[in-house]
């Protein structure tokens, strides 16, 4: 069983890059304490955290699709929030996500695996012209989204329900 890494408590000075609104978060997210909001266009994200940061097709706006689990992932996070010039990701996602709105997202996860189908030529050409690779980037959020995520996600709602990491005697909760 997976341990539940938290996070916020170790950001310290780094939570001021993440001035991001909730009511601003990408739909494409994964549910967590961090996301993407109204992020700039200017692809920095990925060259940070490319196993933790994706960007919408249209508009390079950047969103969260791997939550950390390390420290060293966190420091990746934490060096794409604050190279975004809007700082526009959000560390608060654990006030908000509540089990049924994780369930909820979990249910509608097909939309994105729809939404990383239909803009797979698109990224495949992008990347042919710069090198980005996020049409690979999206092939892995597709694979996490159909893998390990389920069980990530059932320790998050642990987390969510008993604000602390479970233990093997601990049962998980149900997607």
């Amino acid at each position: 069983m997976d341990l539940y890494f938290d996070p916020v408590p170790v950001l310290g000075d780094a939570r001021g890059a993440f001035l991001g609104q909730w009511s601003d978060r990408k739909w494409l997210n994964v549910p967590g304490p961090f996301y993407g909001a109204d992020t700039d266009n200017c692809g920095t994200g990925r060259i940070h955290a490319p196993g933790l940061v994706l960007y919408e097709a249209d508009y390079f706006t950047e969103y969260v699709y791997r939550q950390p689990r390390t420290p060293d992932e966190l420091q990746q996070l934490i060096d794409a929030a604050e190279a975004e010039a809007f700082s526009g990701y959000g560390c608060d996602g654990d006030t908000h996500w509540t089990p049924a709105a994780v369930r909820e997202w979990w249910h509608n996860r097909g939309l994105i695996s729809e939404y990383l189908e239909s803009r797979r030529a698109d990224w495949q050409a992008d990347d042919a012209k710069a090198g980005q690779r996020v049409a690979a980037a999206a092939r892995s959020y597709a694979a996490y989204l159909d893998g390990e995520l389920a069980s990530h996600l059932r320790v998050y709602l642990f987390w969510l329900e008993e604000r602390r990491s479970p233990t093997r005697a601990d049962r998980l909760p149900h997607l």
